[in-house]
């Protein structure tokens, strides 16, 4: 009788050939063999690399944003419709295997942007009494533009028991621990991390997927701390994309650094010309995340004139109370009947950069509904997230402007909140942090 995979094949049937596999090249198994117990660097990322295709770099799929480059994909990317935001504590102490899990982590997302299936053998194609190395919801979905941004929290660098995985030196100075502001109520379990993966897509499915799976490969290495599904974007980063609406109603992100201002991403996103204990983030960017629950059912009952006051800007076209279009920028010195048109205490007041030294960010938010409390009020608002060159200079002074002044406080309520340090893109045969792990 035949066998398919120790299982008997029922009569008549014809034992099927193998089928075409979507990953190519090693198993885990045979990786960890080919590399050494322990093995790390330059020869284990290229066995990890091998393990998924060649090192050169594909030709243009549609649907597929490029994995390699100078930067990390996910930041300038035109914002998907999508995403799953999680972070996860390194339970291991062991230097070679956090690496280790970083080129694993690396292979599988070069598989998984590309719509592929992580592994030789994929989800169905490999040993049929052992766990598949693909989970299977995304095998028939394309790659639906999938980026993966992954950052290092402080705490990988250092805790209570002094540095970790022989960083001692490494930590950059932006890398801070976020401050208290005014009016946080801020959660342990959403909050922090050692580090942290954003996945967006255009398929909700395909960013979980993605979430997913990298949990399963850090599985006795790594454990989800938190986690967050966004969906509709709070922001554009082109200028080819319309500007969204938050849950508010209102447009949201339309002063948002675009991919196109090369300047102002060299000057407000992009880390350059560090040196010393943060040389190896040059190239790389910070992450400002935070879970900000908005009181959904007070804002409903009040006024438009009252909504539209506290936004500094009309509902209808997103244009400032001081007139024009939407891109039209506020006039703050032009007065009404009761004061300036722009209200001084409004979201686009306050958060202006004219308020803040100049300072910009580039925003990639996404709204969330998270169920009710169980007393009849939704769960829902914005996770905010954006990329700044540095948080001392480019996020703190502006939210703590914002807890104190913002009109627009008075509806939200920060429950979550993590900063992590983005590092630069991969090259072909390279991996994630590699700029960090080796001098």
């Amino acid at each position: 009788m035949s066998t398919h995979g120790g299982r008997p094949l029922p009569a008549g049937a014809q034992q099927e050939e193998p089928r075409r596999r979507k990953g190519k090249g090693l198993s885990r198994r045979s990786l960890f063999a080919a590399a050494g117990a322990g093995g790390v660097g330059l020869a284990a990322g290229a066995v990890v690399h091998a393990a998924y295709g060649s090192a050169r770099e594909p030709a243009p799929v549609a649907g597929v944003v490029p994995f390699h480059g100078e930067h990390q994909a996910g930041i300038t990317t035109d914002a998907q419709d999508r995403m799953h935001i999680a972070a996860f504590d390194v339970t291991t102490q062991d230097r070679d295997e956090l690496v280790a899990l970083l080129q694993e982590w690396t292979a599988a997302i070069e598989a998984m942007v590309q719509g592929q299936e992580i592994g030789e053998g994929g989800a169905t194609s490999g040993d049929y009494d052992a766990p598949p190395e693909d989970t299977g919801e995304a095998s028939d979905l394309t790659a639906s533009h999938l980026t993966v941004t992954v950052g290092f929290g402080r705490t990988l660098f250092q805790d209570d028991g002094g540095a970790r995985f022989g960083l001692e030196g490494r930590l950059p100075e932006a890398l801070i621990e976020l401050p208290h502001f005014p009016g946080d109520a801020l959660e342990e379990a959403r909050s922090g991390g050692d580090l942290v993966v954003q996945a967006c897509a255009d398929d909700p499915q395909v960013a979980v997927h993605a979430v997913r799976n990298l949990a399963r490969i850090a599985f006795g290495r790594a454990r989800v701390r938190w986690s967050q599904i966004g969906f509709g974007r709070t922001s554009s980063t082109s200028a080819a994309q319309a500007t969204p609406r938050n849950l508010f109603g209102f447009k949201d992100g339309t002063a948002n650094i675009k991919s196109q201002d090369a300047d102002d991403l060299a000057g407000h996103v992009w880390v350059s010309g560090a040196a010393g204990a943060g040389a190896w983030m040059n190239g790389g960017t910070y992450l400002v995340a935070r879970r900000i629950r908005m009181h959904i059912e007070t804002w409903d009952r009040s006024p438009l004139r009252e909504q539209e006051a506290f936004i500094g800007r009309t509902k209808r076209t997103g244009a400032p109370l001081s007139g024009g279009e939407e891109f039209t920028e506020p006039d703050f010195a032009l007065q009404g009947r009761g004061g300036p048109l722009v209200p001084a205490d409004s979201h686009v007041a306050v958060a202006h950069p004219s308020n803040n030294n100049g300072v910009r960010m580039l925003r990639r938010g996404f709204n969330y509904t998270d169920g009710s409390d169980g007393l009849g009020r939704l769960d829902a608002g914005l996770f905010f997230i954006a990329f700044v060159v540095d948080a001392r200079t480019h996020y703190v002074p502006m939210q703590t402007a914002m807890a104190k002044h913002d009109a627009l406080s008075e509806y939200l309520r920060h429950t979550g909140s993590g900063l992590f340090a983005v590092p630069p893109g991969v090259q072909p045969g390279g991996y994630i942090g590699q700029t960090l792990f080796e001098v």
